[in-house]
């Protein structure tokens, strides 16, 4: 893995968009029904590429911003999933309006709820944080779960697809023809966005927002004291992780023609947070490939019916015991989880002071 990652830092820019272009390539074949009776045997492969596992993978790179890149612990991620889905499903059913119109709606909408949430709260750290968090998941699904408005414990139906225009094929799809049985269109789709939400979040990554995170993720304090205004930028951060959460939102309810408050319960923020510190917190390739494993894993396993989540919890255990750093972990990550401080600000190991202790003792 080492000698890849020299190669690439020294790659120069030709082969690097060949790399991108390639990797885009093979998603989009992905779709390809051969893959099916190796995937998922149990169930529709092009289904689940949809659903779970292209929502995984873009809720993953949103939560990233939130705690890879910033270092704060958010167990609510999913109430901004349910935003979005929500803004669709009751501007489009009570009020007519389009999916495109919407997309960005449900983005803006998202992100001013991520604001909402952070302004009060932001101050707090690490598990008070995350306490909060999980307080605001619960609120917006018991919310929805009461308001008649939003459909009630029934939820939202009759969800309009986003509308199709005819005669655009690749590999056999005609891409621009939605509907509720083949999944593939609405696959594509998402890959764009995801595309996207990563070519953006690597400009953020290198940018100055970027380092301001980096700061605040490793020492808030110390980050203060340099002139970071750590407030605004874990405010950005959380509104950031918000928006992609929100589009994630849209796109699902677009996808399935309903919403309920169902959809929507903690143990998915949970399994996202799982997929984001598997992959590797802060490496987007890695927790592309983590949210992947994590939506995957129990699809393949679905033969072994009540067995399969036992050995998805026994995989994901193994993977924290052998490799805590995640699969793919950023180099910067990796020599902070040897050096004990976790690389995750407050979420990480606190770092093993014992050895400098006893040499101040001694003197």
């Amino acid at each position: 893995m080492e000698a890849v990652r020299t190669h690439w830092d020294r790659a120069p820019g030709w082969e690097r968009w060949a790399v991108y272009a390639l990797l885009v390539i093979g998603a989009l074949f992905l779709p390809y029904e051969g893959l099916a009776p190796v995937m998922s045997p149990e169930s529709s492969w092009q289904t689940i590429l949809f659903y779970p596992i292209g929502i995984y993978v873009l809720l993953a790179l949103g939560l990233n911003v939130v705690i890879g890149y910033a270092g704060m612990l958010d167990l609510g991620y999913v109430a901004f999933w349910a935003i979005g889905a929500y803004t669709m499903a009751t501007m489009a059913v009570k009020h007519g309006i389009g999916f495109w119109p919407l997309l960005p709606c449900g983005i803006v909408l998202a992100a001013v709820s991520g604001v909402i949430l952070g302004a009060p709260t932001l101050r707090l750290r690490g598990d008070y944080l995350a306490i909060v968090t999980l307080g605001f998941g619960e609120i917006v699904r018991k919310v929805a779960e009461n308001t008649n408005w939003l459909g009630g414990t029934r939820g939202i139906n009759n969800i309009p697809h986003p509308p199709s225009h005819e005669g655009v094929w690749f590999a056999g799809v005609d891409l621009f023809t939605y509907k509720i049985r083949d999944a593939r269109p609405y696959y594509y789709l998402l890959v764009a966005v995801i595309v996207l939400v990563v070519i953006f979040s690597k400009r953020l990554e290198a940018s100055r927002i970027g380092r301001s995170w980096t700061a605040i993720r490793e020492d808030e304090d110390a980050a203060e004291i340099m002139g970071v205004p750590t407030f605004k930028f874990k405010l950005l951060s959380f509104a950031t992780g918000a928006a992609i959460g929100g589009s994630a939102g849209v796109v699902f309810a677009a996808k399935t023609s309903y919403v309920a408050p169902a959809n929507f319960p903690f143990l998915l923020s949970a399994t996202i947070l799982a997929a984001v510190v598997l992959g590797g917190a802060g490496n987007i390739p890695g927790v592309i490939v983590g949210a992947f494993l994590v939506a995957w894993l129990p699809e393949r396993f679905r033969g072994l019916a009540d067995y399969r989540d036992l050995a998805f919890g026994a995989i994901l255990v193994a993977m924290m015991i052998f490799r805590p750093e995640g699969l793919i972990p950023s180099r910067q990550r990796k020599a902070e989880m040897a050096e004990g401080g976790g690389g995750m600000g407050h979420l990480g190991a606190e770092i093993d002071t014992s050895g400098s202790e006893a040499e101040v003792g001694s003197r």
